[in-house]
Formats: structure tokens, sequence, C-alpha cells
């Protein structure tokens, strides 16, 4: 049985052929319009379609409606240890990453929450979620919850970085454990990070504690999976 590309659907064929064409292109270029590459590779609109629906799904372009189809970074491998932040991460990668706040709410503590920030009776927690942006593209989304009685210390937080913000109130904060999944994301979460709800995302849940060793934060974060990789790395060869 003759099991080579060429007997496969055309739309694979050219789904091959943009991803060697891509292989010359900067992360942040635009590929030639639907029109200019089903000339060049003599398909219809909807079969260079598909073929580009393969290359999204992958995670190697992007579609901007209007604007058309741009090709993406490879994926970041981010290490995670103890002293990891993920703007000063990205920024010593050479990355521009932004922290968008989307919310702010206070509400009562769910049991998990409560367990693992050490919270007493009725105490509540104060959620913020944030929407990360790596060179202008969305790329995680992350709900941070910590104490009510010390989010005090947030009360002037529009946006950023959350870790810068608490040191500028002398809030140091060590990751002390991490939990790395993975899930398929909500509509809404697909269409806050511009992705397929087909292709999954990484949910990672930190703990973090102060200086005296008290919980302070626990976050729940959800990353694209076609976009980040996670390197994690014990204290010894953080030390090295």
């Amino acid at each position: 049985m003759n099991m080579s590309r060429q007997a496969g659907p055309r739309y694979l064929e050219v789904a091959d052929a943009l991803r060697n064409e891509i292989e010359g292109y900067v992360a942040g270029d635009y590929l030639p319009s639907e029109l200019q590459l089903a000339q060049r590779y003599a398909v219809n609109r909807h079969t260079l379609r598909r073929a580009v629906d393969v290359l999204v799904a992958e995670g190697r372009v992007l579609r901007h409606q209007g604007r058309g189809t741009c090709v993406l970074p490879t994926p970041i491998v981010y290490p995670v240890h103890a002293g990891s932040t993920y703007s000063k991460t990205l920024a010593g990668m050479g990355l521009r990453s932004q922290a968008v706040l989307l919310n702010r709410s206070q509400r009562p503590a769910k049991a998990d929450e409560a367990k693992e920030l050490a919270l007493s009776g009725q105490e509540q927690v104060v959620e913020i979620t944030t929407l990360r942006l790596l060179n202008e593209l969305p790329i995680s989304l992350i709900v941070h919850c910590f104490p009510s009685r010390r989010a005090q210390a947030l009360d002037a937080y529009q946006g950023g970085s959350l870790r810068s913000h608490l040191e500028q109130k002398a809030i140091a904060l060590t990751r002390a454990s991490t939990l790395i999944g993975a899930r398929a994301p909500s509509q809404q979460e697909a269409l806050q990070l511009l992705m397929p709800r087909h292709t999954p995302v990484l949910s990672i849940r930190t703990l973090s504690r102060d200086a005296q060793g008290q919980p302070f934060e626990l976050s729940n974060s959800i990353s694209r999976a076609d976009r980040f990789k996670y390197h994690v790395i014990s204290g010894d060869q953080h030390e090295q």
C-alpha cells in the first residue's frame, strides 16, 4: 500500500508546503493573501483555507480578521523555579510582555483556596484576573487569589506585573508549589486567547509565600500549549 503524502488529501500537501515556506518568515510576518496562495499551489480557496487551518491548530500561524494570517513565534521554554516571575523571566529572554487587568472582586474563599491559603472561618479572598500579552498577542489568562486581610497592598494595582507591584510595597514572594496539567479551554477562554477550542491549554496552579513563609497568593493560570513549554528546575540546578 502506498502511504506517501501524495495519496492523501490535497490540503495536507499544501499544509506541508506552507510549513516549509514559513520557515523563512520572521514571527509577526504575514502570509500572502488567500488568493495569492491558492494560485501558487493551484488549489481552490476552500482547500487553501483547510491547509491554513492545520497550521492554525498547530500554533504556527494566527488569523487576524481584516489583516491576514500572521506567523507566530516558536514555543517559549519557560523555566519554573522558586524565584521565577513571569514578567522578569520573559524580559530576560528579550520578549515584550504586558499584563492587562480584566477583573477585580472580593468573594468567599472556596474550600481548596481556604486550605492552601491557610484562611480561617469565613475569611474572603480578593480575586484579580489578568490577561498576559506577549509581543502584543494574548498568551495566558491568570486568576490570582489573595487573603482579603492582606490585599490592601493591591488597592492601587491597575495592570502590569503584579510581582513588581508587590515588591514596591516591600512584599517579596517565593513560589512554594506548582501543579501543571492540561485541559481544553472554555469558549470564553478560547476567545480571549485567540485560539481554536480544540487546541489544549496548560493549566498552572501556583502557591506563593511571603518572606515569613506565610501563604500570600494562589494563582491559577492557563497558557496556550502551542506557545509555551515549562522547564521545571530543582533548587540545586537553579543555584548552579
